[in-house]
């Protein structure tokens, strides 16, 4: 026979430790459950929904047991809009700039705090030694610029410009950046305003093969261009 103190061990002995074993049974099902059916925005709405309930009540039961639906409610609120910082407008964006670096090699995601991220390799940006845009560059470009000014209106840019380890530091960093300004110009020119972009040059710090190969140093040389809401600067 199970003593019955052994079975009040298992049991929630307070409202906060039921509503945390609740709350994050409903955080894992929001998580697992119906997210194939759900696009970015929704699934970020769903989730921050869930794990804010949780906090909210906990907090809620803290501040005394009647507390713990309100704390619920506020904090689900809350989470859904912290989710969420994935808009319709970025939504939009993404899909916009999908179409027009479709058949390019291009990569377009989204990055794990919300941003647009265009990943342009080095076959279709710049010489090797030059920070001169290519015509396959421009291209995409003015699609990006179009989409900047037409559904992005106030979306924050930033140009990341790297290269491989060919060199010193003292060459490949300030290539790097020039890399970047090179995209700012071309965006400026096409009319998007020179305080929505910023650039940043990470000379040969951060590669994404191994610079032991052509191939590596080729994927090394590339542009980087994020897309963030204004929501999110802060």
């Amino acid at each position: 026979m199970i003593h019955q103190t052994s079975l009040t061990m298992f049991r929630p002995q307070t409202t906060l430790h039921r509503t945390l074993i609740v709350g994050s049974a409903i955080a894992v099902a929001l998580l697992t459950s119906g997210c194939e059916t759900m696009g970015p925005q929704e699934k970020g709405t769903a989730v921050g929904a869930g794990i804010g309930a949780v906090a909210g009540a906990a907090i809620g039961s803290m501040t005394g047991g009647k507390n713990t639906v309100r704390g619920a409610a506020i904090g689900a609120a809350a989470g859904a809009l912290a989710g969420n910082l994935w808009s319709k407008r970025m939504e939009d964006q993404r899909r916009a700039m999908e179409a027009a670096t479709q058949g390019t090699p291009v990569e377009v995601s989204r990055t794990d705090d919300n941003q647009l991220k265009l990943d342009i390799p080095n076959d279709i940006s710049f010489a090797t030694g030059s920070a001169a845009l290519k015509p396959e560059l421009r291209s995409v470009l003015d699609a990006f610029a179009s989409g900047l000014k037409s559904g992005g209106q106030g979306t924050l840019v930033r140009v990341v410009g790297h290269t491989d380890s060919t060199g010193s530091d003292a060459i490949n960093n300030p290539l790097s950046r020039e890399r970047a300004e090179s995209v700012r110009d071309f965006l400026e020119d096409r009319g998007i305003a020179a305080n929505r972009i910023e650039v940043v040059g990470r000379g040969s710090r951060e590669p994404l093969a191994s610079n032991d190969t052509a191939e590596g140093r080729a994927k090394n040389r590339r542009v980087e261009i994020f897309m963030r809401d204004p929501a999110q600067a802060n």
